[in-house]
């Protein structure tokens, strides 16, 4: 996750740097592309005569400039023009206000670090050890009391991408001082006592002020000058390789083409101005990982909605990597990308592990309901929340079957439970084709019921139109049992009316089903149809309520138990 918080954090600061001015009081002196070409009739090919550089520090020493520091390494003698050497040596002599790069190089003969310690700048502490060794390399064409000298100390993070810039390297005891560092000492500028500080951008690349060489040193060697006489007054003036050919070039959150030149000016100047970037502390983000883990759970405990969950994670989100952008304003750099990740992860486990508790309850439900209506009235149940119990105006059918006896004592006990079985799935089917729910089995006895638990304005109709279609499917299977049993039969009793609905029963077994007068009364039709020798019958309340769909013929009045008035009874036909 490293990479990726890094990358985050370094977009945040490279657009942070970007609407900062950069500090006016450092100066870039660029050896660029268009100095490599015009100062070659000049000073040849590169690298040029030292005795160009000379006639630079005392152009700048003539304007009272702070500080010159140079990004290029004087570490070998021209032995082809020594008496250039010597020229710039006397220039840097004269100045005291010049620094170099001093060079730590792997090497078979370290120079012993106490010999050189106060030509170099090289701080002693309490447990130095007199014989530490290293390979630094000064600017050996100056003169040893003239070595102004400070590491180069910009090294790359693992990724790639340089960040921070060393101010001390301890060898053995002894404190070797980076450039920027030893500049800042010199100057009076705090050097904080730490190894090293990330860097504080300011600007985007080419920000610092800035001055081809080749534009410079022509003005410099001209009798009329037109560049101002006070543009480097105290100034800290850095001169470095800005043209790719040179080949200084790094990687920064800021840019992958950063001349060396200006990191070292950006060292400088947060040293100069007290700016340094800070990381926060690692239990911030331990912290708001948690913080937001523990919210997340708490909405799972609490049954909030996955989908509201997801919404606050991703405000939270956007929140937490908003106030990271605005922390790397104020040079503070906060990692948000880790706790994200884990809240995320954690949202997609508890989130996968609620779908498939939720899918389980689902499946348990729709099976449940499925007991007593089809698999899609079930489904519609799960989805609206479940089944609701109350009053309802419903229709109740009552089919039980004649002759069941006689059948029994000619088969065998498996072979009329598997009969039964037949028959009951195929006079399920009926119902639930009809948008039917199946109350229950009482014996060999169907209750169905309409009108619930969904809502069905033709309750009636539906009803009667599946009496009929049962019948059909009764002599479909008297023909599967044959002649002998022609005996065979069922009677089918209906009434509407209202009737209290719901899953009724103990913690432990619950039915759905319909209780109240209504129901009595559409048991008591069924009885009746052996009476008046008819299959099907229906009350009047029923008929009424079909609204012409059939034909109904009256089969007269009868008396029902419970009733002192009698009821007015009919047998159901099919339009012709």
């Amino acid at each position: 996750m490293k990479p990726q918080e890094n990358r985050l954090l370094d977009s945040f600061v490279r657009t942070q740097a970007a609407q900062l001015a950069p500090d006016p009081d450092i100066v870039l002196i660029d050896i660029d592309e268009k100095s490599l070409a015009r100062m070659e009739k000049e000073a040849g090919r590169w690298p040029w005569s030292r005795a160009v550089y000379a006639d630079m520090v005392e152009g700048l020493a003539a304007q009272k400039a702070r500080a010159v520091v140079f990004d290029i390494v004087f570490t070998e003698k021209d032995s082809f023009r020594p008496q250039d050497d010597a020229a710039f040596a006397d220039s840097v002599a004269k100045h005291s206000n010049t620094y170099f790069p001093l060079l730590k190089l792997p090497t078979k003969n370290p120079v012993r670090i106490a010999e050189f310690a106060s030509n170099l700048g090289i701080a002693k502490q309490a447990n130095a050890d007199p014989d530490a060794r290293a390979g630094l390399i000064p600017p050996l064409i100056l003169r040893r009391e003239d070595w102004r000298v400070g590491l180069i100390g910009f090294t790359e993070d693992t990724d790639g991408v340089g960040r921070r810039y060393a101010l001390r390297e301890a060898i053995g005891g002894w404190h070797i001082p980076s450039l920027p560092a030893r500049v800042a000492f010199d100057l009076g500028i705090p050097v904080p006592d730490q190894p090293d500080l990330v860097l504080a951008w300011r600007g985007g690349v080419g920000g610092f002020p800035r001055v081809s060489f080749s534009d410079l040193y022509e003005d410099f060697n001209k009798s009329n000058r037109a560049r101002p006489q006070d543009e480097f007054t105290g100034k800290i003036v850095i001169i470095g390789a800005a043209a790719s050919a040179l080949q200084d070039l790094r990687v920064t959150p800021v840019s992958n083409l950063h001349p060396g030149a200006e990191i070292l000016g950006t060292a400088i100047e947060n040293l100069k101005n007290g700016r340094q970037m800070r990381h926060a502390s690692h239990w911030w983000a331990a912290l708001s990982g948690a913080a937001l883990i523990g919210l997340l759970y708490l909405g799972f405990r609490g049954s909030v909605d996955l989908r509201l969950l997801a919404g606050g994670l991703a405000l939270a989100s956007g929140l937490l990597i908003w106030s990271s952008y605005v922390a790397a304003g104020r040079l503070l750099l906060f990692p948000v990308l880790t706790p994200l990740l884990a809240a995320w992860t954690f949202y997609a486990a508890a989130g996968l592990a609620e779908y498939l508790r939720t899918r389980r309850e689902r499946q348990a439900a729709i099976a449940q309901f499925s007991r007593f209506t089809n698999p899609h009235v079930a489904r519609q149940l799960v989805e609206r929340g479940g089944i609701e119990t109350g009053r309802r105006e419903v229709t109740l059918l009552f089919s039980d079957i004649r002759g069941f006896t006689t059948l029994s004592e000619t088969r065998k006990p498996e072979e009329v439970i598997t009969l039964l079985n037949r028959y009951f799935s195929l006079q399920v089917d009926v119902v639930f084709h009809h948008g039917g729910s199946l109350d229950k089995f009482i014996g060999d006895c169907i209750m169905a019921l309409w009108g619930a638990p969904l809502d069905d304005a033709e309750h009636a109709r539906h009803a009667v139109a599946c009496a009929l279609d049962m019948a059909d499917t009764l002599q479909a299977f008297k023909r599967e049992l044959g002649a002998e049993h022609s005996g065979f039969d069922v009677g089918i009793g209906i009434h509407s009316g209202p009737a209290v609905v719901g899953l009724m029963g103990s913690q432990k077994r619950l039915e759905y089903t319909a209780i109240g007068d209504t129901v009595n009364l559409a048991s008591r039709i069924e009885g009746l149809t052996k009476d008046a020798r008819r299959r099907i019958l229906v009350s009047k309340d029923t008929a009424e309520r079909c609204a012409g769909a059939f034909d109904f013929v009256s089969c007269g009045t009868f008396s029902v138990k419970g009733r002192t008035q009698p009821v007015e009874l009919f047998e159901p036909r099919r339009k012709t």
